[in-house]
C-alpha cells in the first residue's frame, strides 16, 4: 500500500484542523498575532528547508516579541501540535480499518488475524488455544508525572477525535458535512478559550479518578469488543471458544497506593482511592444492568433460573432487578464509608463471584432453552467485563521504600527491649522475621505510639487489612536488597491482621541491585517458610527508569536483560513459576518504546503467558485514550505475550555476549564520567535545561526531588528525562551509546551488524536510539547554550553536540540506514511536520527562560508552563 497516498487522509486533516484554529486564532486573538504567527510560521518552515537567512529573521522575530504577544503565540503552536497529534492518531484508526477492508492487504503485523495465522502454522491448535486460556497480562497505570495536559482538555481533544471518525464514516449530505465542521470548529474554540495549566497540584484522588475516567471512557466498552474478536480468532484457528471467565488482560493502579517518596499518599488515600475504584465498577455495572433488563424480556427459563426469580412471569427481568437494587445498595454502603460513616452489614456486592453467579444463572438459562444466540451479547460481554474488571477496575499495589520498614521494626524491637533492628545484620535480621512469623502470639504491643512515619507505614498495612485482596494487588518493595527486606513485609501484613496476604514484590532498580537480584532471590527462596508462603509463585519486578539514570541506556538495558536471564534460569532450578513486572516508563530512556517490538526482545523463558507492565503518564492516553487505539495496543499486548511465549527467540550467541559487555562497560564509564564525575555538569545542566521551572509545574501530587540535594542521584528519573527532552538533546536516551558503537566497530563491525541482524534484544535497543535521535536536533539544544549557559560551561555542550553527531554515525553504520527512521518513514514524516511547529515553542522557551531567571518570574512564568506543554505535544514525550 502506498504510503503517501494512504496518509493523504492524514494531510487533509491536518490542514482542515489547522485551518480551524487559524480562524479561531484571528477572531478570538486579533488580526495582528494572527499575522505574527502566521509569519513565525513561513519563516520557521523555510529554516527547516535550510534558509539561513529566515532562520536568522525567526531567531530576531522571536527574540523581540513583546509580552502581549507571547502567550498567544505559545498557544497557536502548543494547541496546533495538540490537534496535529489528535489527527495522527485518528489517522492509525483509519489505517487499520482500510487494511481490514482491503481483502487483498496482509494483515497489520502484531494483530490478531496476522498473529493467529503465523502461530497455527507453528504450533498444533490444542497448544495455542491453552496458550490464550493462560494468558495473565496485567497493564498496571502509574501516576507519575508526565502527563502535562489537563484532562478537561483531553476530553476535548477525544472529542475532536470523535468528529473525524463522524466525518470519515458518514455518507454526508453537505448539511451534515456542515454540522460536523461547526462542530470541530466549536471544539477548538473552547479549546482556545480553556486554560492549559493546572493552577493546583492534583492530590492522590485527583489521579486516581484520571485513571478511573480512562476506564470508564475506553476501555469498559473496548474489552468487549476486544475479547469477543479475540474469541473469533481462537475459534477460527483452534475449533474451541473461550471460556466465559478469560481475562487474558487485566489492570492495575498505583494510582493512590504508590508512596515511596510521595508523602501525599497516606493510609487515609488508599482506603479512599479502593473505596473510588469499587464506587466506579458499581456504577458502571449498574447501567450495564439496567440495559439488560430492557433487553431480555424473555419468558422461556430453565428450572434454576425459574427458581432464582420465584417463578416470575419475566424470570430475567426479575433476577435483573434484583441484582439492580443489591448493586444500588452496594453504591449506597460504599457512599457511607466515603463519608466517614460505619455502615450497618447489608447484602452488598462484596466479591465478583457474588455478582458473577445469577449472570451465568441468566446465561445459561438462555443457552438452554435455544437463545443462546440473545445470550452471546450484551450479558455475554457483561460477563466478560467481570472477569476483567472485577468489582473494583483496578486493584491497587502498595508500594514503599524498604527502608521505611526497616525503620518501623526498628522502633518495635527497641519499644520490646529487644535491642536495634537496624544493628543487626542479615542472618539476625533473618532469624527474627522467621521466628515472629511462625509464632501465633502478636508482636506489636498494644500501647504503642510510635512517632509519626512509623505510625503511617503500620496504618497503611491495617487499610490492607480493611480492604481485601479484590481492592488490592501486589506490595512492591522499592530498593530491596536483601531477603529481610521482603520477610519485613510478610511480617508487617501478619501482625495487622490481614487475612489474604498480598503478595510481595521486590524492585530491584540501581545497577547493583540488578547484579545482586539472582543471589537475593536465591537466598530467599531457600527459606522454607518462604518457599510454602509463595505456593510455587515468585513476581520480582524491574526497574527501567532509576537504572538509566545510574549508568545510562545501553549498559541498563543489557544489565536488565541479563538479570531477567539469571532470574528464569533461577525459577527453574528452584521449581517456581516466576512473573515479571517491567517498570518501564514512557520515553526511551525510561524503558518505552513499541510494546510489540520490546515484548518479542525480551530474554526467552522471560514471558511464558504472564507479565506485568506499568503504563505511566501521557503513555496511558496515548495508548488507550481512543477506542480505536486503545484496541489496537491491547492486541499487541495480546500477540507479542503469546508468540514471546510460543515462539521465544534464540539465546545470543557467546561472541555476541562478550561484545555486549565490553560495550556496556564503555557506555557505563563515559555515562558515569559526565555525570557524576564531570564537576561542572551538574552547573550546565541546571542552566542549560529548565529542570528547575518543570519543577514549578502542577501535573502530579509526588516531589520531583527524593530528597532536597542537587545532584542528580536525588533528581526523579522522569524531570531528569523531561529536561533534556524540552532542550531536544535526549541526553539520557543516547549518551554512552557512541562510544560503545564506535568501540565496536573498531574491533568487530561485522559482528555488531551481525547482532543487529539477528538479535531482537539488539535491534530493537538500536531502533529505539535511532528513533530518539531522529527527533532531536542538537542546533536547537545550542540555542539554549547560546542564551542561558555561563560562557566557561559552554565547551561541555559543545562536547555533548558532538557526542550526539558521533553516537548518530555510530548507529547509521551498525544499521546500514542512510537517514534515521529509514525503516519508517510514517514516524519520518512526523518528525518532519511537527519540526517547523516545534522550532518556534524552543526559540521563545529560551526567550522566556532567560527572562524569568533575570527577575519577571511572575509575568512570564504562565506562558513558560504553556511553552514546556507545547514542546511535549511536540516531542510526544515527557518522562
Amino acid at each position: 500500500m502506498n504510503d503517501k497516498r494512504t496518509d493523504a487522509p492524514l494531510r487533509e486533516d491536518i490542514r482542515q484542523l489547522g485551518g480551524l484554529l487559524g480562524s479561531t486564532l484571528y477572531e478570538q486573538a486579533g488580526e495582528s498575532v494572527f499575522h505574527v504567527v502566521e509569519e513565525v510560521r513561513r519563516l520557521s518552515k523555510e529554516a527547516r528547508a535550510g534558509d539561513a537567512e529566515a532562520a536568522q529573521a525567526l531567531e530576531r522575530m522571536l527574540a523581540e516579541l513583546p509580552d502581549e504577544h507571547i502567550m498567544p503565540v505559545v498557544r497557536a503552536f502548543s494547541q496546533f501540535l495538540n490537534l496535529a497529534n489528535i489527527a495522527e492518531q485518528h489517522h492509525r484508526v483509519r489505517r487499520s480499518r482500510t487494511w481490514l477492508r482491503d481483502p487483498d492487504s496482509a494483515p497489520l503485523r502484531g494483530s490478531l488475524e496476522e498473529s493467529f495465522e503465523r502461530l497455527s502454522g507453528e504450533v498444533d491448535g490444542e497448544r495455542l488455544h491453552q496458550a490464550v486460556c493462560d494468558l495473565s497480562i496485567e497493564l498496571v497505570l502509574t501516576a507519575h508525572p508526565t502527563e502535562v495536559s489537563r484532562r478537561t482538555l483531553l476530553q476535548k481533544y477525544n472529542r475532536i477525535a470523535e468528529l473525524l471518525d463522524q466525518q470519515d464514516r458518514l455518507d454526508p449530505i453537505p448539511e451534515e458535512i456542515e454540522e460536523v465542521h461547526q462542530s470541530l470548529r466549536r471544539e477548538i474554540t473552547a479549546a482556545w478559550y480553556t486554560d492549559e495549566i493546572r493552577r493546583q497540584r492534583p492530590r492522590p484522588q485527583d489521579e486516581a479518578r484520571w485513571g478511573l475516567a480512562v476506564i470508564e471512557q475506553t476501555l469498559w466498552d473496548v474489552i468487549p469488543r476486544y475479547l469477543r474478536r479475540l474469541d473469533r480468532q481462537v475459534y477460527r484457528r483452534t475449533g474451541e471458544h473461550l471460556p466465559l471467565d478469560a481475562a487474558p488482560i487485566r489492570f492495575g493502579s498505583w494510582m493512590g497506593g504508590d508512596r515511596d517518596g510521595n508523602p501525599r499518599v497516606t493510609a487515609t488515600v488508599t482506603r479512599e482511592v479502593c473505596l473510588l475504584n469499587r464506587w466506579m465498577a458499581v456504577q458502571l455495572y449498574e447501567q450495564e444492568v439496567g440495559r439488560l433488563i430492557t433487553e431480555l424480556s424473555l419468558q422461556c427459563a430453565d428450572d434454576e433460573l425459574q427458581r432464582a426469580s420465584g417463578a416470575a412471569w419475566e424470570p430475567y427481568r426479575q433476577v435483573l432487578k434484583d441484582v439492580r437494587q443489591r448493586l444500588r445498595d452496594t453504591r449506597a454502603w460504599i457512599d457511607a464509608r466515603l463519608a466517614g460513616e460505619r455502615p450497618a452489614d447489608a447484602p452488598v456486592y462484596r466479591y465478583a463471584e457474588e455478582l458473577r453467579e445469577p449472570l451465568l444463572t441468566c446465561y445459561h438459562s438462555l443457552q438452554a432453552c435455544g437463545a443462546g444466540v440473545v445470550a452471546e451479547g450484551r450479558l455475554l460481554d457483561l460477563i466478560r467485563r467481570l472477569s476483567v474488571f472485577g468489582l473494583t477496575l483496578m486493584r491497587v499495589d502498595v508500594r514503599q521504600e524498604a527502608g521505611r520498614h526497616n525503620d518501623a521494626l526498628d522502633a518495635i524491637t527497641r519499644e520490646l527491649g529487644l535491642g536495634s533492628y537496624h544493628e543487626w545484620d542479615e542472618d539476625d535480621r533473618q532469624a527474627f522475621l522467621i521466628r515472629e512469623l511462625s509464632s501465633r502470639r502478636p508482636l506489636v504491643p498494644r500501647e504503642f505510639q510510635p512517632d509519626e512515619e512509623v505510625r503511617e507505614v503500620l496504618d497503611t498495612f491495617a487499610v490492607m487489612a480493611e480492604m481485601g485482596p479484590d481492592s488490592l494487588g501486589a506490595y512492591v518493595i522499592s530498593m530491596a536488597a536483601r531477603p529481610s527486606d521482603i520477610l519485613a513485609v510478610e511480617l508487617l501484613q501478619k501482625e495487622a491482621g490481614v487475612r489474604h496476604f498480598l503478595r510481595v514484590v521486590p524492585l530491584f532498580e540501581t545497577l547493583d541491585d540488578l547484579e545482586a537480584a539472582e543471589a537475593t532471590m536465591e537466598r530467599l527462596l531457600e527459606i522454607p517458610w518462604y518457599r510454602e508462603r509463595i505456593q510455587g509463585h515468585q513476581e520480582v519486578m524491574i526497574g527501567y527508569s532509576d537504572s538509566g539514570k545510574d549508568a545510562g541506556h545501553l549498559t541498563a538495558a543489557w544489565a536488565l536483560y541479563q538479570t531477567q536471564e539469571r532470574l528464569v534460569a533461577l525459577a527453574r532450578r528452584q521449581g517456581v513459576r516466576l512473573t515479571l513486572f517491567h517498570g518501564r516508563g514512557g520515553s526511551i530512556g525510561r524503558g518505552g518504546g513499541p510494546t510489540h517490538a520490546a515484548i518479542l526482545s525480551q530474554p526467552p523463558g522471560s514471558v511464558e503467558g504472564r507479565l506485568r507492565v506499568t503504563e505511566q503518564g501521557e503513555v496511558i492516553q496515548a495508548k488507550f485514550g481512543l477506542p480505536g487505539i486503545a484496541q489496537r495496543n491491547l492486541e499487541l499486548y495480546t500477540t507479542a505475550v503469546l508468540e514471546a511465549s510460543l515462539c521465544p527467540p534464540a539465546s545470543p550467541q557467546d561472541d555476541w555476549r562478550t561484545l555486549m559487555d565490553r560495550l556496556a562497560a564503555t557506555a557505563r564509564d563515559t555515562y558515569r564520567g559526565l555525570v557524576r564525575e564531570t564537576p561542572e555538569f551538574i552547573d550546565y545542566f541546571r542552566h542549560a535545561t529548565p529542570e528547575h521551572e518543570i519543577g514549578m509545574l502542577t501535573i502530579g501530587s509526588r516531589p520531583a526531588r527524593r530528597k532536597p540535594t542537587r545532584g542528580v542521584e536525588s533528581l526523579r528519573a522522569i524531570p531528569w528525562i523531561f529536561s533534556w527532552t524540552q532542550t531536544r538533546l535526549l541526553l539520557p536516551a543516547w549518551l554512552g551509546v557512541g562510544e560503545a558503537l564506535a568501540e565496536g566497530l573498531a574491533e568487530d563491525g561485522e559482528t555488531l551488524r551481525e547482532m543487529y541482524r539477528q538479535w531482537p534484544f539488539f535491534r530493537a535497543f538500536l531502533d529505539m536510539v535511532e528513533m530518539v535521535l531522529a527527533k532531536g536536533d542538537p542546533q536547537v539544544a545550542a540555542w539554549y547554550d547560546a542564551r542561558l549557559v555561563p560562557e566557561p560551561l559552554r565547551g561541555l555542550g559543545e562536547r555533548l553536540r558532538g557526542q550526539y553527531g558521533r553516537t548518530l554515525d555510530g548507529v547509521l553504520a551498525v544499521t546500514g540506514h542512510e537517514a534515521p527512521l529509514e525503516d519508517f518513514p510514517v514516524v519520518q514524516r512526523s518528525v518532519a511536520v511537527r519540526n517547523p511547529y516545534v522550532d518556534p515553542l524552543n526559540l521563545i522557551q529560551v526567550e522566556l527562560l532567560d527572562r524569568v531567571r533575570h527577575g519577571r518570574e511572575e509575568a512570564l512564568l504562565p506562558p513558560l508552563m504553556v511553552c514546556i506543554n507545547g514542546i511535549a505535544a511536540g516531542m510526544r514525550n515527557t518522562g
